[in-house]
This record gives structure tokens, sequence and C-alpha cells, in this order.
């Protein structure tokens, strides 16, 4: 009729205004009306309503949708919603509800849709959600629940539930008992600290569950009976993981703590794909089970460092490694050297992109990667599928050989034996005669030990290549991050600093020596102050990669190399700047020193043999120090203009070349050497002479005494004292005895000049 028209044109005016947003009270009952209207949907949202009166909504028997969002709601409106018998969908959201009474929604029996974030809620009614038996969403997403929503175990027919962003520090055994249906679970971004074991059992609908944010889980959750689990969002914080039984077809584990993976945990997973493990603490990984799987990603595991069994992982096309070593097994060392020229950044590669994940699946570029990638092995059953697998082996992480070609490890072995043994022989002739030790024998003594420890780290690295051979793909992880590779770089940091400072002190001293002779001990004290300075500046640079600035594990060399982290880049440049200033000093030096010394004077200083020797000693260190300064300046600034088989060549042959030479230098060139070699034999011979009528020299101590004067009369010069000058300049008028009497006679120091004629 026309007047039941009129009315319902009149209930539309009025409830159009409800939008409007200045309402704080309302009431849309039509009870009064002729013929009552069915209205399905009704939106009340962004406004500022605070009450809802209990016959707000008598009348509405037939309204399936309500908005009641982002208004000022301080309790939910319970005896208002008795009569929407038939509301499938409402939201309470944006409100300012603190609790939720039991049986708030008792008579809305035909709800399905229920939105109750970003509300105040602290605490829920055990049987707040009684009557809720079609809901099937339920959001309780951004509020302040401090325990878990019991109540939900009522909802039967749940099957998305949200929880997230709220203070939920514990999950109960069979939280989810009530809620056989659920196929999503979001409680991420909550402080859990303990998940029962039997929380997500019998879920056999679930599909995602996400635990991200839960810093605090240490045990993977038991899901026995959750068969239908496809995606899990990564957790921070697992630690081991036991048997678990579901299908998923990608898993997100990255970025945990996991240390132990039981050997049937993967059992059961057939229609897994992809697998990402990145970042844990895993030892060892079993592939039971992983028949089908594509894409497996266990880059960033340092305890890792076997061989991973890629034989029984028929379908891996793509596999991330914690290190190079492990993509031998697939092949990938005969190809990998040609594409290695940027001296193994693709290792660190791998590591910046494990950065930029999401906080779920692997993103769609990995997926076209991989497609792209694989071959369609059921058209052609006679192609061979490859496997991309990275970072890419090369010559600095090699499969086979740690020396890569007979004529290096000739080489190296070459330097190990001359170094040892030569370093020996002046070692001994230095310390162990009985002559004078003057400063520049002191700082060569010196020079020698800590070349022999340049020797000992050549030593090892050629050990290792013995024991290793054409298997070292094996044995690789395990020795950059052992024992052996950090005190063998030790030494070789620590040598090559030393070596290059006692050589600085030396140019320096011999420069003031032709100046102005000191007295001999004066100059000797403070020789070894200068000495033992330096010895503690090269301890602190070796040590300085023990402690992550620089590394020594960055390849199989145990050197600081400049690739990896930028600590070790800043390092080794650091340390090149520094060694490159030693040169200049020492080069100044000696240039100043022979444009300052006339013609012929040289031949002339006392001891002049040290002046020359020190001089070739700089001339020979230089020249074989320029190529590794110019690999780390080369380096720095992006250049590949030398092939890695070359830059590992010079390493391993050019950087311990001066420990073999040095003492080369000094037993062919240098008469010191022979001199006290003569010495060292005459007073050994002496010695057994003497062992026999020991305990008779034992009681002539005046005798021998008396000798000793007599002796040290016979070599006495006027002005002069165990050294060989007192003042600038009067070098000419010293009287150089021409043998070692006195040394056979008694065991009184004495001064050796050698003439340069």
């Amino acid at each position: 009729s026309l007047h039941s028209y009129l009315w319902n044109i009149l209930y539309a005016v009025l409830c159009a205004i409800l939008n409007i947003g200045i309402l704080i009270n309302v009431k849309c009952s039509l009870h009064f009306t002729a013929n009552p209207l069915k209205p399905f949907e009704m939106r009340l949202d962004a406004n500022h309503i605070s009450v809802v009166p209990p016959t707000s909504f008598k009348g509405l028997g037939s309204l399936r949708h309500l908005w009641l969002d982002d208004n000022a709601l301080t309790e939910i409106p319970v005896e208002a919603l008795c009569s929407l018998l038939c509301l499938q969908a409402m939201t309470l959201a944006l409100n300012k509800i603190p609790y939720i009474p039991d049986y708030a929604f008792a008579n809305l029996s035909s709800l399905v849709v229920l939105h109750l974030h970003n509300n105040r809620i602290h605490s829920l009614g055990k049987k707040c959600f009684d009557g809720l038996h079609s809901l099937e969403t339920l959001d309780l997403n951004y509020n302040n629940l401090d325990e878990f929503p019991i109540a939900i175990r009522a909802l039967t027919n749940l099957k998305e539930l949200g929880f997230h962003s709220n203070n939920i520090q514990l999950i109960p055994k069979q939280a989810f008992v009530g809620n056989p249906s659920l196929l999503t679970i979001h409680f991420y971004d909550n402080p859990i600290q303990f998940v029962g074991k039997s929380a997500f059992q019998h879920l056999p609908e679930l599909r995602t569950l996400s635990l991200n944010g839960a810093t605090e889980i240490t045990e993977f959750p038991d899901l026995t009976g959750t068969t239908s689990l496809e995606t899990f969002y990564r957790v921070e914080g697992l630690l081991f993981i036991i048997n678990i039984f579901y299908m998923f077809t990608y898993r997100d584990l990255g970025w945990n703590k996991i240390a132990f993976i039981h050997q049937d945990s993967f059992t059961s997973l057939p229609s897994l794909i992809k697998l990402d493990l990145t970042f844990n603490l895993l030892s060892s990984l079993p592939v039971a089970g992983l028949n089908g799987l594509r894409h497996l990603k266990i880059t960033g595991n340092q305890a890792l460092q076997d061989l991973v069994p890629v034989e029984n992982l028929p379908n891996l096309r793509a596999l991330e490694m914690p290190y190079a070593y492990q993509c031998c097994a697939c092949g990938s060392c005969k190809n990998s050297y040609k594409r290695d020229r940027q001296w193994g950044r693709a290792e660190n590669s791998s590591a910046e992109e494990a950065h930029k994940r999401d906080t779920g699946m692997l993103s769609a570029q990995d997926d076209h990667d991989l497609d792209d990638f694989s071959v369609d092995f059921e058209e052609d059953p006679k192609v061979q599928l490859s496997v991309q697998c990275t970072p890419m082996p090369g010559p600095f992480k090699p499969c086979d050989y740690l020396f890569g070609s007979w004529m290096i490890r000739l080489g190296v072995w070459t330097i190990v034996l001359l170094s040892l043994i030569c370093n020996g022989l002046v070692t001994t002739t230095v310390f162990g005669s009985p002559a004078f030790l003057s400063p520049p024998k002191l700082l060569v003594g010196l020079m020698s030990m800590v070349n022999s420890l340049m020797g000992c780290y050549s030593g090892i690295l050629a050990v290792v290549d013995m024991l290793t051979l054409g298997s070292f793909a094996k044995y690789g992880a395990r020795w950059e991050n052992g024992t052996g590779c950090q005190v063998g770089g030790f030494f070789a940091v620590f040598a090559s600093e030393m070596s290059i400072f006692l050589l600085t002190i030396a140019a320096v001293e011999r420069s003031l020596s032709t100046k102005c002779a000191t007295k001999q001990g004066k100059a000797l004290s403070s020789i070894k102050i200068a000495a033992v300075v330096c010895a503690i500046l090269a301890f602190v640079i070796a040590m300085l990669p023990l402690f992550h600035v620089g590394e020594y594990g960055i390849s199989p060399l145990c050197f600081p190399l400049p690739f990896g982290e930028s600590s070790t880049l800043g390092f080794l440049v650091a340390l090149v700047l520094l060694n490159s200033f030693c040169f200049l000093v020492m080069t100044i030096t000696y240039t100043k020193l022979f444009c300052t010394l006339e013609k012929g004077d040289l031949d002339h200083l006392w001891d002049c043999s040290m002046v020359k020797h020190v001089a070739w000693l700089l001339f020979t260190n230089c020249i074989l120090y320029c190529p590794v300064a110019f690999l780390s300046f080369s380096s720095l600034l992006n250049l590949t203009v030398i092939s890695p088989e070359v830059i590992k060549s010079i390493l391993l042959v050019i950087l311990p070349l001066p420990a073999c030479l040095n003492p080369l230098l000094y037993m062919l060139f240098n008469p010191h050497f022979k001199d006290d070699l003569g010495l060292l034999r005459k007073h050994a011979k002496l010695w057994k002479r003497s062992k026999p009528r020991s305990l008779a020299s034992l009681n002539s101590e005046d005798a021998e005494k008396q000798s000793c004067d007599s002796t040290q009369a016979l070599v006495a010069n006027p002005g002069t004292d165990t050294a060989p000058s007192t003042s600038c300049g009067s070098m000419d008028n010293i009287s150089v005895p021409s043998n070692y009497q006195m040394m056979e006679t008694c065991q009184h120091s004495s001064v050796t000049f050698v003439h340069c004629h």
C-alpha cells in the first residue's frame, strides 16, 4: 500500500544519515511500521557511537551484515545483538572494548565472520564464544591479550584464526583441540616463550601456520595428525627439529638456532619442493624423504662442513651452500675457474641475498630462476639434469688440489726447506757464536727467527696439500675453520710484519751508525727496546683477524685476502699502507745515506759489510713486496686484469720468498757468517777438548784470570773500548784484530771488524 511504501522511504532516509559521522546513539528499530523492512546490510562505522540501546535492532531479524567499527564502544552490545538471528558478518573493530563477557554472542548462531581487531581487549570470558556454531573467521589481532583465548575451543567450524600482535606468552597443550577445521593460524609478533608440544596436533585441514616473531620458541612443535600443512612462516629461535609428520610443499626455517634435525624428520614430505634452512647452527643435514626437493637453501650454517649427498636428491635443481667446496659434489668444479673471476665474491653474495628475504615464501624471482634453470626431463629422458649451486668453487676454493699445479707445489716445498734450514743456520751462528753481538747482527738474527715462522706457514700449507691430494673438497671447510689454519695465518702475518719492522730498524740504525758511532752498549740496548716494541705491534696486528678484524679462514691459504667482509678489506688495505710506509722510510734513509757518502767512503766504514747487506735486503724485499701491494690495491679498485690463478701463485710463492732469500744473502755474501761459523766450530772443538779437564780447570781460576789479562793486553788500543769508535769521523785509526786468539784462551767478548776490500 501507499502507506507502507512511504514508511519504507522514511526508513531509508533515516538510515542513510547514519554515515555522516556525528551519531552518538543509535536506534533503527522498525517494529512500529506497517510492513517491516528486511535489510541485509547496515553500516554504522566511522561514527562516535558509544552506546547501543537494547532495542536498537529490534525488528531487523533479517540483517546479514553489520558494521560497527571505528566508533567509541566500550562494551559488546549483548542485548542489542540478541535479535539478529540471521546475522552472518559483524565487525566491532577499532573500538575501545576491554573485555568480552561470557555468552556475548549466544544468539548469533548464523554468524560466520567476526572482527574484533584493534580494540583494547585484555581478557576473554571462557565461554564468550559459545553459541557461534557457524563462525569460520575470528580476528583478534592488535589487542592486549595476555593469555591464550581458550574460549575458541567452542568454535568447531573455525577455519581462519588470527590473534597476532598481542602479549600472549604461552600456547598451551592441545590449544586447538576443538578446532579441527582450521585452515590458517596467525599468531606472530607475540612474545611467545612456550608452545605446548601437542598444541598443533590433529589439525588435518591446516594449510598455513605463522610463528614469525616467536623468538623464544626453542623446539619445533609436534604436528602429528596435521597432514595438510603447506606453508610454515619462519620462527627465529628454534634449536632442533624432531619427527615432523605433515605435507609441506615449502618450508621456511631460516634464521633460527636449529642445531639438530632428526634423521626421520623429512621422511613424510614427498611434496616438499623448497626448503630454507639458511643461517642456523646445523652440523648435519638428513636427506631421507627429500626425493622431490628442487630448491635447497642452507647458506650460513657454518658448522655444516661435510659434503651434502646430492646424489640422494635426484630432482634437485638449485642449491645454496655455506661453502663452495660442497658444490664440488654437483660437478661445479670443472667450469668454475672460468666463472669465478671476482675472487670468490659469489660466496658473499649468497649471504647478502639472504638478508633480502621476505617474511614468507621465496620471492617470485626465485621461482622464475628455478624454472629457467630446470629442463623438461620427460621430453628427453637422456638429458642429464644439471644443478645450479652457489657459491662456485674457484682457485681460492679448489675442489681437488690446494696448490693447483706441481710447479707451485715444488716451489713451495723448496721455499719451506730453504727457509727452515738457512734461517736455522743463521740463527745458530748469530746467537751461538761467542763473538761480539753488534746491533746489526742482532737484527739479522731476529729477522732469521721470524723468517723461520714464515717457513713454518708455508710448510703447514704444503703438508695440508700433501694429505688432501686429489680430494681437498672433503676437508676444505674444516681446514678453513680449524685451529691449524688460524695458527698458520698468525705465523704468516706476524712473520711478514715483524720482518719489515726489523728491516726498517736495521736501515735506520745503519744510517745513524755511519754518522756517529755511539757507545755499543747503549746502541744495543736501544735496538733491543725497538725490537720489543715492533714485536708487540706485529703481535697485535696478527691477533686482529682472530677477533674478526680481517679473517684468516676466508680462504684455504689462511691469509687475509681482499674479499669478503668490509673489515677484511679494510684490514688488508691498512696493512699494505703501513708496510708501504716502512719501505718508503727505508728507501729514503738509504738513498740519503749513499748520497751523503763520498766515493770510496763506504769501503772504509767500520763493518761496511752490514751496510751493504741491509741494502741488499731492502732492495730484495721491496721488489718482492710490490706484487703483493699491487694485488691489494687492484682489488680495492675492482681491477680484474690478473687472473685468480696468478694471484694465488703470487701469494703462495712470492709472499714467502723473502723468508728463504734473506738468510741466503747473509750466508753467501756476508763475511760475518763465515767468521761466526768458523769461530763456533773452533769453540765446539775447544769445549770437547776441555771437557775431560773440567775439574782441573775449576781449580785454576787465578791462572785463567792472568791469561785473560795478558791476552787483552795484546789487542789493547789506546783511546778505544770494545766499541770501534768514540767520535764521528775517527774510523781510520782503529786497530783491527786479524783473528780470534783471545776467544780460544778465554770467554771475553770481542768486536769483529771486517774490511770490504
